[in-house]
């Protein structure tokens, strides 16, 4: 802990303990949001774990089929019944808002062709290998899309839960000290200019009893001699 550089003064503990005020509570509400991120994020997490499994058994049948597919058509006969593609993907992209980060959110559609028809080409020279690796591949676009949103908006949370986590960190362990540490500090400076006023107020007393007594003595002594003169005379 450092104690601040400040005036030991009244006013400046009034400050100090309005700044500690804002200061606690601003640690509290970041500490609730922190709190909030973490659990928004670990639902996100293993949503992301279920979408990442579910596109990777799509793309890894679609590969295996791709592959046979491969084997069974010649490079040529291939990349014609693949050259001009029957359907197209368009994604807009917009934003949601999850304790103050703003998080993409991906709306696809399918352009071109039916929905039940996605090859393009003709069935007459290709293989059904190669039909079930069209159909493996046009299912994992959506749980593709789907992981890419889950994984923005994880990598998003997680920045904001490091800076809210420094935040958080700062105000316990720097601020907060630091201002109780000027505020312990300033009351034992006006306590202690307290005690010497006190100290210096009963000096001051005892100073004008003692002054008082001596100037009492004096005029007691003033008037024994008044009347000695006056007896001598007589």
């Amino acid at each position: 802990m450092a104690r601040l550089n400040v005036n030991p003064t009244r006013m400046e503990m009034t400050r100090l303990k309005g700044q500690l005020k804002t200061a606690t509570r601003g640690h509290k509400l970041l500490k609730d949001k922190l709190d909030e991120l973490m659990k928004q994020f670990m639902e996100i997490v293993r949503e992301n774990k279920r979408l990442r499994e579910e596109a990777e058994a799509a793309l890894e049948n679609a590969y295996k089929n791709f592959i046979i597919a491969r084997a069974v058509l010649s490079e040529a006969s291939l990349g014609e019944a693949l050259m001009i593609p029957q359907q197209s993907v368009s994604v807009k992209v917009t934003n949601k808002n999850i304790m103050s980060v703003n998080v993409p959110v991906f709306d696809f559609q399918k352009e071109g062709g039916s929905e039940g028809n996605i090859y393009p080409y003709g069935m007459a020279f290709t293989s059904g290998e190669l039909d079930s690796a069209m159909l493996s591949f046009s299912d994992a676009m959506e749980p593709l899309l789907r992981l890419a949103e889950s994984e923005k908006t994880a990598q998003l949370l997680a920045q904001e839960i490091e800076r809210t986590r420094r935040r958080v960190n700062a105000l316990e362990n720097v601020m907060i000290p630091n201002y109780q540490e000027t505020i312990k500090y300033i009351t034992m400076k006006l306590e202690e200019n307290e005690r010497a006023n006190t100290t210096r107020l009963m000096k001051v007393k005892d100073m004008v009893a003692k002054k008082a007594i001596e100037a009492k003595k004096q005029q007691e002594a003033e008037v024994v001699v008044c009347k000695r003169c006056v007896q001598s005379e007589a």
